[in-house]
């Protein structure tokens, strides 16, 4: 290939130019650390919008950066936990035990492989049945508030992020009353906005009758396709409707981003330069800009 077929102004040159500024860009950069612990909830109603690859992702960027990261798997099919390499079958200790049997956090964390400083409450089939054991339990919202408080008093994190299960039950009141911040993924397609604003009401909710530090601090546009203008459409619509919250980072629709759990990845190991694994150490590093919401 001779230099002229490879000048700046081919579609291909570009991209590349791209990928290489913003993963210089990355490598320059030192992240700060929060002053305290930021909890995230990662929730939307809505299935199917990146919410677990968004936990997974923005995890182990943070935790490549240097942070302390702790993720707690709240989904019972534990897709989080397989990503990230930890063990959960049956009747592994697991998040169930914490919230149905009172069994302290560090009881049941274990080490991802992926990078140092990133741990997992892994999640377990258990977990199916836990939203009917819950129901006759006293304090049956602060189950998990309880002992991740217990927990945080003893062990320094820098960031945990809760992955829930696409609905609003006790399981995910949990992790609402549990967190101080909400971080929403958005899906850019045709019903992103769908049930946005129950789940928004939700959360309000919650702040009023059961913590009232819960704020939603990001909400993250994912499965972007440049080549569509509905996507361009609901980006600037979620924009207008979220200007403070929404982040400058877009995650695209990406190959590498899908294949990474197939080999208990994320795509951050999976594929360091693809531009999936940018976008979300990209993400991550605003959101460790940004920094605890006043």
């Amino acid at each position: 290939m001779t230099s002229k077929e490879f000048d700046g102004s081919t579609p291909l040159a570009r991209e590349i130019q791209d990928l290489t500024r913003r993963r210089q860009a990355i490598a320059a950069e030192t992240l700060p650390l929060p002053s305290r612990t930021r909890i995230f909830t990662i929730s939307n109603q809505k299935g199917g919008v990146g919410k677990t690859t968004t936990v997974v992702n923005l995890s182990a960027a943070l935790a490549k950066s240097g942070a302390r990261v702790l993720v707690i798997d709240l989904d019972p099919q534990g897709n989080a936990s397989t990503a990230l390499s930890v063990e959960h079958r049956e009747g592994t200790p697991s998040v169930y035990d914490v919230i149905v049997n009172d069994k302290e956090l560090e009881e049941v964390i274990q080490k991802s492989p992926e990078f140092d400083g990133l741990f997992v409450i892994p999640a377990t089939i258990d977990l199916a049945g836990a939203e009917i054991e819950l129901v006759s339990m006293v304090a049956r919202e602060q189950r998990l508030s309880r002992s991740l408080a217990t927990f945080l008093d003893e062990y320094d994190f820098d960031y945990v992020l809760i992955d829930c299960p696409p609905s609003l039950g006790l399981l995910t009141i949990n992790a609402f009353v549990a967190a101080t911040e909400v971080l929403i993924p958005i899906q850019c397609e045709y019903y992103a906005l769908e049930g946005l604003s129950q789940l928004l009401k939700n959360i309000q909710l919650i702040e009023k009758h059961l913590n009232p530090k819960l704020r939603v601090s990001t909400i993250l546009l994912t499965m972007y396709d440049s080549r569509t203008n509905l996507a361009h459409q609901v980006a600037e619509d979620v924009r207008a409707h979220f200007p403070k919250e929404v982040l400058n980072t877009i995650i695209p629709r990406s190959v590498r981003i899908s294949e990474a759990p197939s080999y208990g990845q994320s795509v951050i190991s999976y594929d360091t330069n693809s531009s999936g694994s940018l976008s979300y150490l990209e993400a991550a590093a605003e959101i460790a800009r940004r920094g605890v919401p006043r």
